[in-house]
Formats: C-alpha cells, structure tokens, sequence
C-alpha cells in the first residue's frame, strides 16, 4: 500500500494493514539459504561490529537505545520488516548480485511482488478498472533477447505497479485482485506490448514505525514513479527491476536508493492520446 498526494486518506489502506499482507505473503513462501555457519558466523560478525561502531561514534545514550529497542518491536508489531528491509536494504543485495550479470541491469523487487498474475498474449492490456482507464494510457513493448540479440521465445515479462493514486492490488481492500498486474508471455521473436496506465510518485506508507523512521529524519518518503518486472525465459536467469520516468519527481531522490541510469525511460506522447516507449531486455545464460 502507498499513498499519493492527492488520495482522500479518510479512504486509505492502512500502513499496518498494509504491512501485515506483506509479512503473511513472505512468511507463506519459507525461503530458504543455503549458507554455511562460517559465512553465518562471519556476516554475524561484521554486521553487530558495524552497528556497534555506530553507536560508539555517534555516543548512543540510553534514552535513544530504548526508543531503537521499542522502534524494533513496533516494526515488527506492525508487519513492516518487508517493507522497511525492501526499501532502505535490498538495493544493496540487488547491487552484489548485479556484479555478476552482462544483461539487463536489476532492481528491487520491493514488498508488493505477488506470483500467479493472469497470463496475457504478447499484445495485452493489463487488468484496470473504468477510473484507471481515465488515466493517461502507456503502451509499453520491446523485445526480451540473449546477450547476443537473439529473440527469446518462450519469454514472460510479469509486470506490476501501483494505480494513479499510489495503491497496489493485493495490498489495498478496494482494489480489485489482478488490478494492474499480468504474465505476459511474448511472442516466437521475443516481442511484446503492454497497454496500461502511466503511474505517478508515491509514498511508502508513513502512518506506522517506518514512516516515523523516515520523520525522525526531516527526510522525505517518496517513490519516483516506476514499473516493476521480472523478465524469464527458459535457459536464462531471470530479471527483476524497474523503470522509472526521465524528469519525474524523485528519479535523482528516492526513498530506496534503487534508480540506476540504464532504467530511465522516455515517453513519447502519441496523436492517440497515449505515451508510448519501447525498451528491451538482455538476459544472462541461467
């Protein structure tokens, strides 16, 4: 759940009821790692060695120890591990994992990412209801390739974003489920095309513990407008990034920390009415 600046909040999804969708859907996937105590053991090492050079340099009191204990269970009280990790952390791990790819780069995945979208053909329209459609439309496509430019068929671009008010399916009770959401599996060249809305700068929810955090800073909560992908084929290493808007708000100032220059898109408005860009994506050998 996110909210824009023009949405009438006395309508609004909660942060915590927000929060606690995103924490029941990753608790129902059990991830899992298979790493060795050493490496635990090393990780664990550095990473309270770190944080406790913090508190050393910075001279840490008492008094703001126990508000970072209370913080910490707040957080959790409220569901919003996903969202805080998923917005201040995980562009640094989508940075180790960059190292090792040629193609596409990524990006975030972010809290809101929900498998089974409806699969689409390789021209499609997302889901949306009649108020999204009031929106100005964006005809997205391009061509998903291998490293050496040959067309992937049997690719899917699963694609995601908030509505024009900041909100995702899924993590808000009025929308409908798929809303904005789709599979779309690409045609025998690797080509597709997507219409759906042009989506605008949101807040990560700011009513919880993870807005607090943000405050306590004078710092802004705000996303640059953007899509979400992930981009597969069979034999390949799938892509998860997102798109973002040349000269919109935040592009240069995001809350996460997760636009890069080779994901900036330029729209260009069509005679029918709508923005129109093409952009392809490259994948690594799996």
């Amino acid at each position: 759940m996110t909210t824009a600046a023009h949405t009438d909040v006395t309508a609004s999804p909660t942060a915590v009821g927000s929060g606690t969708a995103a924490t029941d859907k990753f608790k129902n996937e059990r991830v899992w790692a298979d790493t060795p105590p050493e490496r635990v053991a090393a990780i664990a090492k550095d990473a309270l060695a770190a944080l406790n050079q913090v508190i050393l340099d910075h001279e840490v009191t008492y008094p703001e120890y126990r508000v970072l204990k209370q913080w910490l269970i707040d957080v959790g009280e409220g569901g919003e591990w996903p969202l805080f990790l998923d917005v201040f952390i995980e562009h640094s791990v989508e940075e180790v994992l960059a190292k090792s790819r040629k193609g596409t780069k990524g990006s975030i995945e972010g809290p809101y990412y929900i498998p089974g979208a409806p699969q689409l053909p390789s021209v499609a329209t997302l889901p949306m209801r009649d108020e999204d459609r009031k929106v100005t439309p964006l005809v997205f496509s391009g061509q998903v390739t291998d490293l050496e430019g040959n067309g992937l068929a049997g690719a899917h671009v699963e694609i995601w974003h908030a509505d024009d008010d900041g909100y995702y399916s899924q993590f808000a009770p009025h929308l409908p489920e798929w809303n904005l959401r789709g599979d779309i599996a690409v045609d025998d060249n690797g080509h597709y095309e997507i219409t759906t809305i042009q989506p605008a700068p949101y807040q990560i929810p700011t009513d919880g513990p993870t807005g607090a955090f943000v405050a306590a800073q004078a710092a802004h909560p705000w996303r640059p407008a953007h899509l979400h992908l992930i981009v597969s084929a069979p034999g390949k290493s799938a892509v998860t990034t997102q798109l973002y808007f040349r000269g919109g708000e935040y592009v240069d100032d995001d809350v996460a920390t997760a636009t890069k220059p080779e994901l900036i898109l330029d729209p260009v408005a069509g005679e029918d009415g709508k923005n129109h860009v093409t952009y392809d994506f490259v994948l690594d050998p799996a």
